[in-house]
């Protein structure tokens, strides 16, 4: 008795579903998500310039300039490592575009 309430799987036929990422809302996500890795990588990768040649060069910059280098070299290097995880795994997951 209880066999007949119960559908077996073959009762069923369920197409297979997906996202569909074309949709315009997915679109403009990703571009917008992909300025905003694209320009906080240019900038962390710029930070990293200075700091970099602030502390190579002693008369490239002035005291203050070495001095939050040598104090903030490890957290610009920790930002770009993280920034470059985040953007590996939105390029893995949905095709990465700088926007340009």
């Amino acid at each position: 008795m209880l066999n007949h309430l119960i559908p077996s799987r073959y009762d069923v036929d369920v197409p297979p579903i997906g996202p569909n990422f074309s949709a315009p809302f997915f679109a403009g996500l990703q571009l917008i998500a992909s300025y905003l890795l694209g320009a906080a990588l240019i900038v962390v990768f710029m930070m990293l310039i200075i700091a970099g040649a602030a502390l190579a060069f002693r008369g490239l910059a002035p005291e203050r300039v070495r001095t939050w280098a040598g104090e903030n070299i490890v957290w610009i290097f920790i930002a770009a490592a993280v920034l470059g995880a985040a953007s590996g795994l939105f390029q893995w997951f949905v095709n990465f575009k700088f926007g340009f």
